[in-house]
């Protein structure tokens, strides 16, 4: 799979002033995610329930 067709997100309160953002891209296995300034750089691919309890840790 090339990650890079994926359809990648970023946050909708994520500024445009070339910020630290992520974006995330729904997987048949988990998220991916990559750094919004190096589209071409590294990827993670992140399972669905370490993504879940990722983001709780994050609100929490």
């Amino acid at each position: 799979m090339d990650l890079n067709d994926l359809r990648w997100r970023k946050a909708s309160r994520s500024a445009s002033n070339g910020g630290e953002c992520v974006e995330l891209a729904v997987l048949p296995e988990g998220v991916g995610v990559r750094d919004s300034k190096d589209p071409d750089g590294p990827k993670l691919i992140v399972g669905r329930d370490e993504f879940a309890a990722l983001m709780a840790a994050l609100k929490h």
